[in-house]
Order: structure tokens, then sequence, then C-alpha cells
């Protein structure tokens, strides 16, 4: 009845699920759990989600590294960083830029009321207002400028410092992503070889149902026994579809990660096995401190806020503009003029600002700079301590959950023996009804805990990594 039930609801739903994915015994010395459609170390895993079944285009195969790289592509948090970057960079060029001198072009034509002579009509050559050379003032010149104080080379090693520090940001949002990745690409890995031990251990209970069932009607058992392998039938059924609903979940979490458009129709490559030992603490530990990101990012703030001290006594001090002009600024657009003077010719100004006055205004940008020196300092502290701290910790964490996927392997083989002898010594009337289900239990547990153990490893190793870069 709950075969029918499951096709029925793949009829309504258009679910494409694993079919009659099998479990291969061999849960030992690192070796995963296998299904009949899947493979493992470098093989598919056949999909099986939420997907159209009218759809006959196969579906993508994904490895860890094209999941990495789709989810740099489309992840919000991670694209801000990079936007930050690029609007930081950005900064540096236009700092550098007004270090170096510009040239602008400047045309103009100025008309001004003209005026006459006392008693006559004669206008006189000059016009009304005296700011202006004429009546007609005609202006094209080539402009050539240049400003320079000690503040604008402060503020490009400003911009440079914080270019720095959205890199380091940049580069944390790279290792944190990888992370999240890292969890959901195995969490689906395994939420699928969960349906293939659901799948099997509800395999097992049908059979030992009908092993007792038999039993009973040859009078070697009494009927009570039939009944604990009806419950645990049952039970195997609800954990069966509960594992089905886990695994689609997973399936649509990766998806939203990794897809634009939110793309199903995708399997992944199942390639956890038994990791390789982790290398020694001292030379992990030289690696975080060549490479941690969050060090590098409180050095970058620190640095950025000592320039931005320099900045703020800067402000205070005096400034030079340097412009050239060339060209025409004269009564008539002409080279020449009426009377054969040239027009076209060439002018240069300094000028000398100085700060004198400004209510201490100057002195108190000087004040918050500092103040913010002070906790670039205490935050720089804070990071090397969290950073020993975090290191010992992801390493012991990374370290533990390696040596102990020997032992889940060895519990999960032992288990899948102590079913089969449980069944064979009931079967023969030494053993309950009770010891069996007991021992049907414990193999889909220790099966479980192997998974979680790898998943468990692979996503403390990707925390360990963020702090040391890859080793």
């Amino acid at each position: 009845m709950f075969r029918t039930m499951c096709r029925r609801f793949a009829r309504q739903t258009r679910i494409v699920s694993l079919g009659m994915l099998l479990v291969v015994p061999g849960y030992g010395r690192g070796q995963p759990q296998t299904a009949a459609s899947s493979e493992v170390n470098g093989q598919v895993l056949t999909n099986a989600v939420t997907v159209d079944t009218n759809s006959r285009q196969a579906p993508l195969v994904l490895t860890l590294q094209d999941s990495l790289t789709r989810a740099k592509a489309n992840d919000p948090q991670f694209r801000a960083a990079l936007t930050e970057l690029g609007l930081a960079h950005q900064d540096t060029v236009q700092s550098r830029a007004q270090l170096l001198p510009n040239v602008n072009y400047n045309m103009a034509f100025n008309y001004t009321q003209g005026n006459f002579i006392a008693n006559s009509k004669t206008p006189a050559p000059a016009g009304r207002y005296i700011a202006n050379n004429g009546v007609h003032e005609y202006i094209a010149q080539g402009n050539v400028h240049q400003a320079l104080s000690p503040g604008m080379l402060a503020e490009y090693r400003r911009v440079e410092a914080a270019e720095a520090l959205s890199r380091a940001k940049s580069e944390i949002a790279t290792r944190g992503l990888v992370v999240t990745v890292v969890q959901a690409y195995y969490g689906y890995v395994v939420a699928q070889r969960k349906y293939a031990t659901a799948q099997k251990a509800a395999s097992e209970a049908d059979r030992f149902l009908s092993i007792s069932q038999k039993l009973q009607n040859g009078g070697e058992v009494a009927h009570s026994d039939v009944i604990k392998a009806q419950i645990q039938n049952q039970q195997q059924q609800r954990e069966l579809r509960d594992a089905l609903v886990e695994m689609n979940k997973s399936h649509l979490d990766l998806a939203v990660l990794l897809f634009p458009d939110f793309e199903q129709n995708f399997s992944v490559v199942d390639d956890l096995r038994l990791p390789d030992p982790l290398p020694g603490f001292v030379e992990v530990q030289a690696a975080a401190t060549k490479n941690n990101p969050e060090l590098r990012v409180a050095l970058a703030s620190l640095r950025q806020t000592d320039q931005e001290v320099k900045v703020a006594w800067t402000a205070m001090l005096p400034s030079v503009g340097l412009d050239y002009f060339y060209g025409i600024d004269a009564n008539q657009f002409a080279v020449r003029d009426r009377n054969g003077f040239r027009n076209l010719g060439y002018a240069a100004t300094a000028t000398l600002q100085l700060p004198i006055w400004n209510w201490g205004a100057g002195y108190s940008k000087v004040k918050q700079a500092d103040l913010r020196r002070q906790q670039a300092h205490v935050e720089l502290s804070f990071a090397q301590r969290r950073l020993l701290a975090d290191l010992r910790s992801f390493y012991d964490e990374a370290e533990a959950s390696r040596t102990q996927l020997e032992s889940l392997a060895q519990t999960a083989e032992l288990a899948s023996d102590s079913l089969r002898l449980t069944t064979l010594r009931y079967q023969a009337g030494e053993a309950t009804v009770l010891e069996v289900v007991d021992a049907q239990n414990t193999l889909t547990l220790a099966r479980n805990a192997y998974d979680d153990g790898q998943v468990r490893f692979q996503v403390a190793f990707a925390n360990l990594q963020t702090l040391t870069g890859s080793f």
C-alpha cells in the first residue's frame, strides 16, 4: 500500500526518485555507503529530487569545484564583497590621478552692456562692468592645472590601505563561501546516502516481517513477534518518507545556492572517502600566520587609520595650486585683432593657501582619526588572540572527526554483520524479535553516523582552511 501511495504522490508532484536504490554492503575501512544506481569516489549520484518528468535532458553533473565556481557567480554576499573591492580599487585610481596634472579646455563668450562717452553718442570701448575687458570678450583656452599639498599623498596612501582592507575582506568572503558550499554539497550527498540506507532498512523490515509470518505459520514463534515486525516495518516506511523529504530539501537548498534560474535538473559526484591525515599543528599554525585574512584585515585597518591621522594633520598645512593657460582671451575671436596685435598667448598663476583659523575643526579631525587608530590597535590585538584560539579549536575538531571516521566505518561494518547473524539466530530460534529489531535500528544508526561523520570532517576541514588557506 505504501508503494502505491508513493507512485501516486510521484505522479501528482512529478518527483523523480532514486527508484529502487539498494545499499551495497561494505561499510568498512573508509569505504562509504554506495547504491545500485550510484557509485562513489568520483562517480555520479543519481538525481532524486523534484524535476519535470517530461524533461528528457540529461541532468547536469556537478563536482565540488563546479559548485564553488557557480556559487561565486551567484551568491549575493560574495558578489557584494567583490563589488566593494572594485569600488576601493577605483578610489585608488582616482586618488592617484589627483596627484598628476590635468588638462582642460575652456571656451566662453561674455557680453557686457556698452557705455557711451559723455555728451556724445560714440560708444566707449569698455562695458559698464569694470570686471570685463570690453563689450565682447571671447575666451578659448587650454588649462593645465596642478594642485600640490601634503594631504594628497597621504590621502592616496589611505585609499591604498582601504583597497588592501577590501581585498582581505573579499578573501574572507571567499573562504566563508567555501564552507557554505561544502556544507550544502556534502549535505546533499549524505542525504542521498541516508535515503539509500532508509530504503535498505525498509527492505530488511519487509524481509523480517515475511520471516516472522512464516515462522508463525509453522508454529515456531508467537503472534506478538509478527506484531512487532509489523510495527518495525511501518516505522521504517515512515523514516523512508522522511529521508526522501530531507533529500529533496537539501537538493533545493543547493539549487538556490548554485543557479541563478533555480535549475533543479542536476546531480552531484559523491567523492567522500576516508581523508588523508592532517598535517602537523606546527605546519598549520605557520600557514595561518602567513595566510590568515582576518589578521590581514586588522593590519590593513591599522594602516588605514594611520593614514587618516596623517591626512587630518596635513589639512592644517599650506597647499599650492598652479595653473597655466594658453589660448585667446580677447575682445575679438581671432588670432590677431584689428590693430594687428596677437590675441593668442599664455598666462600662468600660482596660488598659496595657508590655513590660519578654523575654530578647532582641524584639530578635532585629528582627534577623531587618532581615536580610530587606537580602536584599530585593540582590534588587531584581539584578532591575533582570536586566531590562536580558533586555530586550536578548528584543528582539534578536524583531527577528532578525522580519527572517528575509521571507528564509525568499523562500527557500520560490525552492525551489518550483527544484523545478519541475529536474523539467522532468530530463524534458528536462538534470538528474540527484540534483538532483531535492535540490530536493524543499530545498523541504520551506524550507517547514518558514518555519513554524518564524513560531512562533519569536510566542514571542519573547510573551517580550518578559512584560517590557513589551502594546504
